[in-house]
């Protein structure tokens, strides 16, 4: 019987079934960071237990990290959160890369650059961000902490098989289209919802050229459309980015890991509970204009009037988010001043991406009236960033180069975008206040974020990158 990779992951980790019940499945890697671990290890010290598999559970500090002074966190429950997930590690025996690691960074940025993460896992974490890893041909999804505790204690988790999607993207991108325009394009037609209840697996020949980094990208975000996790079959463009990582298998394990990683992939004839087909020629630079994701226009457009809506519903929602967002209707994206630009969170904050943001801004100037900050997504990727020179590219344009962490993605730390402004970002969310109460948030891709940090407003970047960029394979980056 054929099999989808979703088929093939989910029935190897299965260590109890029973009909019309929820599989136990085996966990091969949890992931945990400071703000939903606390309470688990609580959880654990009242029932007294132990953490099971201490050995595969790897911990990092991101959401609260300041990127300026970061030793120096002023929020009391912010720096309590540290200490805690500090002491929880050590009790329970677990690895920490903490803020004296050079190892430190956002979650899902460290984990495949560390290859931890790895095709046929089960990798958990408290954070719904962790369909990243999906990306390498993993089953990966965010868990709530109750979920954490259960982790921790037992290495399963109690799941019910969601359905399938495949979601087929086909053709070649067009000169300044990233994955971050491919995601935002496919959630913008098919909305916040088409993926409930589904896993999906991303496939096609564009998906197929693009980057693991791209990857990452497409599969970071496919929670934004409701899925409960995505994935990648695995390839040569997998293997190769495996290959050397630290915790990754090495020479002879490397090689037959590799043939036991390909037959992961899909069969031919694999069934699918939906499949949905996508032309990769259709898509623009992508802009939000709402309090969704899937509120997103190309460069190109025109935000929608309340006369429009089809429903009292949707006029209402329309209604909600001019009124947040601060427009009437009918404006222009490309007429939108912004106060703020953003590169960085587990969306888009790898080297790959602050490349390609590095060859928009290269001998230019931030608009005056602009505030606009890089912040790597993990020491490592700040490292080899500065080896190559870009941090000096970025602070002569007049970005300010900080840090590792998560950062101006979410409200939890010292990066907030002050009430009432605007702030083009690359990170993952726009909903209300995620940036700080009443903060104006627009998704853009890297190269589009730093179009608008040139010119005071959105901007086809297109317009600004150099000609012999339209040569380079869709910014597959480094």
């Amino acid at each position: 019987m054929s099999k989808t990779i979703i088929d093939k992951l989910w029935d190897r980790h299965i260590v109890a079934q029973e009909k019309n019940k929820p599989d136990l499945l085996y966990i091969d890697l949890h992931l945990i960071h400071e703000v939903t671990s606390p309470q688990a290890f609580a959880g654990l010290r009242e029932k007294n237990r132990t953490v099971r598999r201490p050995d595969l559970c790897f911990a990092t500090m991101d959401h609260n990290i300041p990127t300026i002074d970061r030793f120096n966190i002023k929020d009391e429950t912010s720096r309590l959160q540290v200490q805690t997930l500090e002491k929880n590690c050590e009790e329970f025996g677990i690895q920490l890369e903490g803020l004296n690691s050079e190892q430190q960074g956002i979650v899902h940025v460290i984990g495949p650059d560390l290859g931890l993460t790895l095709p046929g896992k089960t990798i958990v974490c408290g954070d719904s961000h962790t369909s990243t890893h999906g990306a390498f041909g993993a089953l990966s999804f965010g868990i709530g902490t109750s979920e954490v505790e259960h982790v921790l204690a037992t290495q399963t988790l109690w799941q019910s098989k969601p359905k399938q999607m495949n979601v087929k993207i086909e053709g070649e991108l067009g000169f300044g289209v990233t994955a971050k325009d491919v995601i935002l394009w496919f959630i913008a037609k098919y909305g916040t919802n088409v993926g409930t209840g589904h896993i999906i697996e991303f496939s096609g020949s564009t998906v197929r050229n693009f980057s693991m980094e791209e990857r990452m990208t497409l599969c970071n975000m496919s929670i934004e459309a409701g899925a409960k996790a995505s994935v990648v079959s695995p390839d040569e463009v997998t293997f190769s980015y495996i290959s050397g990582k630290r915790y990754a298998p090495k020479d002879q394990e490397f090689l037959e890991s590799c043939k036991r990683w390909s037959e992961l992939r899909s069969d031919e004839n694999a069934t699918f509970d939906q499949t949905i087909e996508i032309d990769a020629r259709e898509i623009e630079p992508m802009v939000t204009w709402g309090t969704t994701p899937s509120m997103c226009l190309p460069i190109s457009g025109v935000i929608p009037s309340d006369e429009s809506s089809t429903s009292a519903e949707e006029r209402q929602s329309l209604l909600n988010a001019h009124h947040y967002m601060g427009f009437k209707g009918n404006e222009k994206i490309e007429d939108i001043s912004v106060q703020h630009v953003f590169i960085g969170s587990c969306t888009n904050s790898r080297l790959s991406d602050l490349l390609q943001a590095s060859k928009v801004v290269e001998g230019k100037k931030v608009h005056p009236e602009v505030r606009a900050i890089v912040v790597p997504g993990s020491q490592a990727v700040k490292k080899e960033a500065e080896i190559l020179g870009l941090h000096q590219i970025f602070l002569e344009a007049g970005f300010e180069w900080r840090e590792s962490g998560c950062s101006m993605c979410l409200g939890m730390n010292d990066d907030i975008v002050p009430e009432g402004e605007r702030c083009a970002s690359t990170s993952n969310r726009n909903f209300a206040g995620r940036q700080g109460k009443g903060a104006r948030t627009h998704l853009v891709s890297p190269i589009m974020a730093a179009a608008a940090a040139l010119k005071g407003k959105f901007t086809d970047v297109r317009s600004i990158l150099p000609k012999k960029e339209q040569e380079v394979d869709h910014y597959a980056g480094v």
